[in-house]
């Protein structure tokens, strides 16, 4: 590996990473590879990441004290450059930075790298051990490999907007959840490729897409949908399949859920924490296809006494029934304090500059002599060009009065 600063002592650490991206999909992946140690140099045009624009993100402000909030969640732990790469010299200056860099990253439909000399080819004819990643909506074959996407459109197309809702027929936001695991399976793809190139000496291309991202997520559902013809059933929770995987509202308006699907095995001690044994010996409640059969009237037996108490109460009665598998469902803003989450760093404190003291997810992967950090904020549009063009290009101040001159940079 070469020697190159980096944002960390993590498991990539001395290893560049140019991140030519916008939105979530790229910048989930190289924010990722940041966490791990590596170097992120994140490429914007002069007018930015089309991600700061945003006003507000599913009706909430995304300008807080002049900071994108989306922006900042999307590219801690990066530096940042402003380039035209439409002039020669701002192309000049990317393929500088390539030159010194072991991953390229990109999520602009098909064909703009190659229009600008920034394909797989171009960069492998350039530098032989690059490896180059590609994020799309489509995968890179087929008709519709340059049609435009985002997050909704690939959770249209692979089948995910009917996993969750109601039975109504009506298809289901799962609000953007195909960027953030698009973004994860890039950055998985791109360890793999590290690893390849470290072993056998491979340079190679990776592509990962939105469509097969999400049909990936659907793992076991889909996985049981193709082998058996027929999909899982949508169900509110009131016709839940098995009523011990399902959620209860209690007295206080806050919620309890079960995840047992041995149902036999631990219905007697469920039914014995609610003080309802009678349900035990009830033929239509004693076994699983009985309760199957009659989870509507069995779900409102239930909801009625959960309702009788609060969720402190339930959890001191279910823990001291045992053998039970359940938890509280909490709110995003529950997390802060939830104890788990500070003993495992799932979130850290850091205190941002615009901001003050603020919590970041930090990438949720233990390692026990080369942890994961955050070392720096997101970039502000263009902080880094000066100081990249110096240190890690060997420009010199007169180069970047004539660039600033010429319209190349900020």
């Amino acid at each position: 590996m070469n020697d190159h600063q980096n944002s960390g002592n993590g498991p990539l650490s001395g290893m560049r990473v140019i991140d030519w991206t916008m939105w979530q999909f790229g910048p989930v992946s190289t924010m990722m590879l940041a966490d791990l140690g590596a170097d992120v140099i994140k490429i914007e045009s002069l007018d930015g990441d089309h991600g700061r624009q945003f006003a507000s993100v599913a009706g909430v402000a995304n300008k807080l004290e002049g900071t994108s909030t989306y922006f900042e969640s999307l590219n801690r732990n990066k530096r940042g450059i402003a380039l035209d790469l439409k002039h020669p010299k701002g192309l000049e200056v990317m393929l500088k930075l390539v030159d010194t860099s072991d991953i390229f990253v990109e999520n602009f439909r098909q064909g703009v790298a190659e229009r600008l000399g920034l394909g797989y080819d171009d960069l492998k004819a350039r530098k032989p051990d690059i490896i180059y990643a590609s994020a799309t909506g489509y995968g890179p074959k087929g008709d519709d490999s340059g049609k435009p996407a985002f997050a909704l459109t690939g959770e249209a197309r692979a089948g995910s907007l009917w996993w969750a809702g109601p039975g109504d027929g009506i298809p289901y936001n799962i609000n953007g959840m195909a960027d953030q695991i698009a973004g994860i399976m890039l950055s998985y793809g791109v360890l793999g490729a590290v690893v390849a190139r470290e072993r056998f000496g491979l340079s190679q291309r990776v592509d990962v897409s939105h469509l097969g991202s999400l049909m990936w997520l659907g793992g076991m559902r889909d996985g049981i949908a193709l082998l058996s013809g027929k999909e899982f059933e949508r169900q509110p929770r009131t016709r839940a399949g098995n009523i011990l995987w399902n959620y209860y509202r209690c007295s206080d308006d806050k919620w309890l859920a079960f995840s047992m699907s041995q149902g036999d095995r631990y219905w007697p001690t469920f039914c014995k924490a609610l003080g309802r044994d009678d349900l035990v010996t009830d033929d239509r409640y004693s076994t699983m296809p009985a309760r199957h059969e009659n989870r509507e009237a069995l779900i409102a037996i239930l909801d009625s006494e959960f309702i009788k108490r609060s969720r402190a109460e339930w959890e001191q009665r279910l823990d001291n029934a045992g053998d039970l598998i359940w938890e509280r469902v909490q709110s995003i803003l529950d997390l802060p304090d939830d104890p788990q989450v500070i003993k495992n760093d799932y979130l850290i404190d850091f205190d941002h500059s615009a901001l003050g003291p603020t919590k970041w997810h930090q990438t949720p992967i233990a390692y026990s002599e080369t942890p994961v950090s955050t070392q720096r904020l997101a970039p502000a549009h263009g902080e880094h060009t000066e100081s990249l063009l110096i240190d890690l290009l060997d420009y010199n101040w007169d180069d970047i009065e004539q660039l600033k001159e010429q319209g190349v940079i900020l």
